[in-house]
């Protein structure tokens, strides 16, 4: 595949069928075989209406029965030729196809990886979802039909043409003008359908979006009664959607009618004419001729339409590559190239009068704010929703670049490190564990395929994790199921402990872990998390107090600046915004 990296490096929105023959550079040697095959291949049906009028000048002149024979054996051998010439072209062209959506879909899948998680967080994954399966395999329809319809076509006209040109010079300009009257139609009808198809492309990436949504949301709405809620809503974009596949449906039949139509009319005129000019003498044309002209008429003209056919084809594959170009395009990427690889770490950190602002959002969520996280410390981040809590994790992650001010990490400014280099020191354990559809040593290891099973035990024991996973069917090798499905709340989160443990990193960060659980798993939780914090710089980003009365600092965020640090009873003594928090959190407890 490592022919298609400069391809794919020159994607543009703005040329999508420069972009498309870019693509296919890569292929040419075998795309180039694939056309002479097919040349090979569909040869007799060009070539039928010339051996037809020679057959037939002959039966009327009564001419010698050797050039009948031999009319009848060149097709023949063409005919014969069909077959194997068919298995060449077919092997060719769909290595070429394969070839090219395994590269775009890779393609995209280290796009995804260098993407900011601003732009995953703005765009979606369902929509990303639908780019990665629809539109490749838009463009790998595009380009097998475009070649299969289209060089049948393209073969057809240019032979006839040269054997018109030949034959009956005096017709060829009859013949050449039907096809600048149906590109008239064409040029009138494709700006209606590129919008068209746009606008479906549009609608399946929303209802895409949808269905992640939906299904997402299901243990939601079915334990509030909401599933006509749901289901209405996922029946309102299928509706949205419905409309628009109509609409584009119509326009092709329109489209398909006229062409059809038109070429008829013309091909009965050419019936007529031919006749009458054979007729009366004109030209010199023979019945032969009459035989071939019309069949030359239908088969051009069958031949044309066929060739006009494709224009929805490649309209849908340009709104393909479109779309793919608002990925592969993307400028809003993390920036690691280049920059200076962190090989240690001690864990001290530094917000340096730092300030972001979301895009579209007038008011920054962080302001000018300074924050020292000495290395081996734990400090937590309370205050209400929209304080900032999340965004000083990310930025601290390095998800999120500041827009003033800097990160330090070991007074290194952040922006002149790589931060996958970085992040191999860092763990994070998320409120909602992220598990995938594999076994509890898949899970665990994930990224390190060298651990050993002692490694992994340890690891487990720590995380309070070991004896459930022990009473698992297969232990380390059972299967979680989609999302940990098979497991409970509190064990998905003892090993996604289990999994920062594993990596013993010099960061950590902790988005509330414990908020979902019951008294017993919270326990079991909080027992592990005491033994992964220790000796490691931690952020805790804390929704619930209770769980933050140990941390060597707490830091209350107000409008994301800081309003008050200190420790766990110093700000309660100072009876600050932090015990007017904790008072709260103490009535919603108690209640």
């Amino acid at each position: 595949m490592s022919g298609y990296a400069g391809a794919l490096d020159g994607f543009r929105a703005e040329r999508p069928f420069w972009t498309m023959a870019r693509l296919l550079a890569p292929g040419r040697a075998r795309l180039a075989g694939a056309v002479v095959a097919f040349v090979v291949k569909h040869s007799p049906l060009w070539l039928l209406p010339l051996c037809a009028a020679n057959v037939v000048d002959v039966v009327v002149a009564r001419g010698p029965l050797a050039e009948l024979w031999a009319n009848c054996g060149v097709l023949l051998v063409l005919l014969l030729l069909n077959v194997p010439g068919h298995q060449v072209y077919v092997r060719l062209m769909y290595r070429v196809v394969l070839d090219l959506g395994v590269a775009l879909r890779s393609a995209l899948a280290r796009r995804f990886q260098v993407l900011s998680m601003g732009y995953h967080a703005r765009t979606g994954s369902g929509v990303l979802h639908a780019k990665l399966v629809r539109d490749v395999e838009n463009i790998e329809e595009t380009v097998w039909q475009a070649t299969d319809i289209g060089l049948s076509a393209l073969t057809t006209l240019v032979g006839g043409f040269v054997v018109i040109a030949v034959k009956t010079p005096e017709l060829l300009p009859v013949f050449a003008v039907t096809v600048p009257a149906v590109g008239l139609v064409v040029a009138r009808l494709n700006g209606p359908m590129r919008r068209t198809n746009e606008e479906v492309r549009r609608e399946y990436e929303r209802l895409s979006a949808g269905v992640l949504e939906m299904l997402t949301l299901l243990p939601v709405a079915r334990a509030h009664g909401l599933e006509r809620h749901a289901v209405s809503r996922f029946d309102t974009g299928l509706g949205r959607l419905r409309r628009s596949a109509f609409g584009l449906g119509v326009l092709n039949g329109w489209f398909g009618a006229l062409i059809w139509c038109i070429m008829h009319v013309l091909g009965l005129l050419c019936l007529a004419g031919s006749a009458l000019l054979a007729y009366h003498g004109v030209f010199g044309l023979t019945a032969g001729d009459v035989v071939m002209l019309n069949a030359y008429f239908a088969t051009l003209t069958a031949a044309t339409t066929t060739l006009l056919a494709v224009t929805p084809v490649l309209t849908r594959g340009r709104e393909a590559v479109r779309s793919l170009a608002e990925v592969l395009d993307e400028p809003d990427l993390e920036e690691n190239t280049g920059k200076r690889a962190v090989t240690s770490v001690v864990g001290r950190l530094r917000l340096e009068d730092v300030t972001y602002r979301y895009d579209d959002v007038a008011t920054p969520a962080v302001a000018g704010l300074t924050l020292d996280i000495p290395a081996g410390q734990t400090v937590a981040l309370v205050g209400a929703s929209g304080a900032g809590k999340s965004t000083v994790a990310n930025l601290l992650i390095g998800f999120l670049r500041p827009s003033e001010g800097r990160v330090l990490l070991d007074g290194v400014d952040m922006a002149d490190l790589d931060l996958r280099t970085y992040r191999r020191f860092l763990s994070v354990v998320p409120q909602e564990t992220v598990l995938f559809d594999g076994s509890v040593r898949d899970n665990v290891a994930y990224g390190m395929p060298d651990v050993t099973d002692a490694a992994l035990t340890a690891a487990l024991a720590d995380a309070n994790a070991l004896d459930f996973v022990r009473a698992l069917p297969d232990g380390l090798d059972t299967v979680v199921g989609e999302h940990g499905a098979h497991l409970s709340g509190g064990q998905k989160q003892r090993l996604a402990i289990a999994r920062a443990l594993i990596r013993d990193p010099r960061v950590l960060i902790l988005d509330e872990a414990t908020s979902a659980l019951d008294a017993h798993s919270e326990s079991l939780v909080q027992e592990a998390l005491a033994r992964l914090v220790k000796g490691r710089t931690t952020i805790v980003v804390a929704h619930r107090l209770s769980t933050i009365r140990a941390a060597d600092r707490i830091v209350v965020l107000a409008d994301g600046a800081v309003a008050e640090s200190g420790t766990h009873t110093a700000l309660l003594t100072a009876d600050g915004p932090y015990a007017r928090l904790h008072a709260r959190s103490q009535e919603t407890s108690s209640a």
